[in-house]
């Protein structure tokens, strides 16, 4: 997706060869614009899947998943990492190990908003060890909802997380794959290769 490589190349900052900065469009300030445009190409990806709904995990899956469910008339259910009163009974959970703040979280969300009747589209802002994916794959399993695929914004191809779950043979559809973050800069997989 050439907007998002060119907002990624302009504005991310490479912390490490590991950590890549976006939180300036992203996961702290949020281009809506740019939003708008992912939500639109993950709704031309998924256009006939059958998608009923979105699943996410708070906070930075939120805003492309809001703009993809706006897009494609579906509604949206985001993963909890935190306790809360209203949200008791009927949990479905997982355990997540955050690969950036390297904390594990247990995610929820409530048994009335993701049924065996779904048909769900993951999507994520980052994709590196797939921790979060697979958090999300557990809980579309113990509610017995369908998974057309996972889409995730910004992929790290240099970490095992998108291979494991092709291997699993889990449909994963990246927006911008980066195969190496090195001398500052953030390297492409060509587009031709990701799809």
């Amino acid at each position: 997706m050439k907007q998002l490589h060119e907002k990624i190349s302009s504005e991310g900052r490479v912390l490490s060869e590991e950590v890549l900065k976006v939180d300036s469009f992203l996961n702290h300030q949020i281009d809506p614009k740019l939003m708008q445009a992912i939500g639109e190409e993950f709704s031309r990806r998924f256009k006939n899947d059958g998608i009923t709904k979105i699943l996410t995990i708070e906070s930075s899956g939120i805003a492309p998943s809001v703009m993809a469910g706006l897009i494609m008339g579906v509604p949206v259910v985001f993963a909890r990492k935190r306790a809360s009163l209203t949200l008791t009974e009927g949990l479905i959970s997982a355990e997540v190990k955050s690969f950036t703040k390297q904390t594990v979280n247990t995610i929820s969300v409530s048994g009335d908003y993701v049924t065996a009747d779904d048909r769900l589209l993951i999507i994520d802002d980052f994709l590196a060890n797939g921790q979060a994916a697979i958090g999300l794959l557990d809980i579309a399993e113990q509610a017995g909802a369908s998974v057309a695929g996972v889409g995730i914004v910004i992929e790290k191809g240099f970490q095992q997380g998108g291979r494991f779950l092709r291997d699993q043979g889990v449909r994963v559809e990246s927006l911008a794959i980066i195969d190496s973050l090195e001398d500052g800069k953030a390297v492409f997989r060509e587009e031709a290769e990701t799809r």
